[in-house]
């Protein structure tokens, strides 16, 4: 155990960033929400705005093509690379997918997502076709990953005790009620606190595939440990407690297909069987065999002695 504690300090560090093996989904998420940020950072900017707004989930695009913009809205950063979010979408994401599993983190991801975004976007639409406000916000610029993450920050902290979920949760509650004062992006900042709703929503959900896992790492780890008894017992070389080994070859640890066999015994010949059977008769009756035996020479001999 002393040997193995300066490797699991060593490692800790390391599980923070997300890999191809430990953390699949994270992983290859980053790798595009990479490649787009440089593509924004570097690509012609004319393309570029045009991506963004057709990406865009707006009440326009959602009453048209929702599943597509619900997509590709999740593919870009606002703000790019230098924004808190893709920090923050690194560190939370591969805590969470280390804890709960990739499918569970992209479920909470995508939950949060759409559900923020449609929360916020068709009262738009409600509002316009009511009169309340103009045709232009049918076309508001709306995409990033603020909405998925604000939900995995959720999911996160319903797997922490009570104390570190309330300094985490009064800090994040914080940032983001200085928004909502900031009146910048009303829409967007009335979407973070539905989206961290709908993560702390999944905690049922998260906390039981945490029991799942941990489960079965104890019972992977526990198989593992196969003391020596235990490696004899599989091996064949011995009993378990209680058992006696079997009478035999086998309890001597030679294989019983190893053993020569005997040669079998030839058959006995009729002629022989017979000899036998009456030896075995004369040992019995003597008397008898002896009577048998005079009786036939003396009724040869009779005419030559009288």
């Amino acid at each position: 155990m002393d040997e193995r504690a300066p490797r699991r300090l060593a490692a800790r560090p390391v599980r923070l960033v997300p890999d191809p093996r430990g953390t699949p989904f994270t992983f290859w998420y980053a790798l595009v929400l990479l490649g787009t940020s440089v593509y924004a950072r570097y690509g012609d900017p004319a393309t570029v705005s045009a991506l963004l707004r057709g990406s865009s989930t707006d009440a326009a695009h959602l009453a048209t093509v929702p599943l597509l913009v619900l997509v590709a809205s999740a593919l870009w950063i606002a703000g790019g690379l230098a924004s808190p979010y893709a920090i923050g979408f690194v560190l939370v994401l591969t805590a969470l997918e280390r804890r709960v599993g990739g499918l569970r983190v992209a479920a909470v991801f995508l939950g949060g997502h759409v559900a923020a975004t449609l929360a916020t976007e068709i009262p738009v639409g409600l509002w316009v076709m009511a009169g309340r406000l103009p045709e232009t916000s049918l076309h508001r610029l709306d995409y990033g990953i603020s909405f998925g993450l604000l939900a995995c920050v959720g999911a996160l902290t319903a797997l922490f005790r009570p104390l570190p979920a309330a300094v985490v949760l009064a800090g994040v509650s914080a940032l983001l009620v200085l928004d909502l004062l900031a009146y910048e992006d009303p829409l967007s900042n009335w979407g973070h606190p539905l989206a961290l709703l709908s993560g702390l929503a999944s905690g049922p959900l998260v906390r039981r595939r945490r029991r799942y896992r941990e489960l079965r790492r104890s019972q992977e780890r526990e198989g593992m440990r196969e003391t020596s008894e235990e490696r004899d017992v599989r091996e064949g070389r011995r009993m378990p407690t209680g058992q006696r080994m079997p009478e035999g070859p086998e309890s001597r640890g030679v294989p019983e297909r190893s053993r020569i066999p005997e040669a079998p015994e030839a058959p006995e010949a009729p002629e022989e069987r017979v000899g036998c059977e009456a030896r075995r008769s004369a040992v019995r009756d003597p008397q008898a065999s002896g009577a048998g035996a005079g009786g036939r020479a003396s009724a040869e001999d009779g005419p030559t002695g009288v």
